[in-house]
C-alpha cells in the first residue's frame, strides 16, 4: 500500500517550490497519515477522516443520550398517570361507599 488514506482515498500532491530567482522545483506533498484500529482493523487514515469520524461519533452519543432522555421522561409521564389513575379510582370508590352509606 502507498500513502494512501484507506477511507476516503487521497494520496499526496504535487506542488512546486520557487526559488529567489523563480525556478520552479516540483514537490510532492504528502498527507498526514496514521495508523488506527478502526473496528478491529488496522488502517491507514488521514487526519481529516479521523476528525470527522470523532465528530460523528459524539454526534452519535448525543443522539443516544437525547433519545434516553426521552425514554425516562415518558415512563416518569406514565408512572405518574398510573398514580393519577389509582387515585380517581380510590375517590370514586370511597365516594360510592359513603353514598351507599348515607341512603341507608
Amino acid at each position: 500500500m502507498g500513502k494512501k488514506c484507506d477511507i476516503c482515498g487521497r494520496s499526496s500532491t504535487k506542488g512546486a517550490s520557487r526559488s529567489h530567482s523563480n525556478i520552479k522545483t516540483l514537490k510532492r506533498q504528502g498527507i498526514n497519515l496514521q495508523n488506527k484500529n478502526v473496528m478491529g482493523i488496522k488502517a491507514k487514515i488521514c487526519t481529516t477522516c479521523l476528525r470527522t469520524m470523532k465528530k460523528n461519533d459524539k454526534i452519535e452519543e448525543e443522539k443516544k443520550q437525547k433519545n434516553l432522555l426521552k425514554q425516562a421522561e415518558a415512563k416518569n409521564k406514565n408512572k405518574t398517570e398510573k398514580k393519577e389513575t389509582k387515585k380517581e379510582t380510590k375517590k370514586t370508590v370511597k365516594k360510592s361507599v359513603s353514598k351507599k352509606s348515607v341512603k341507608k
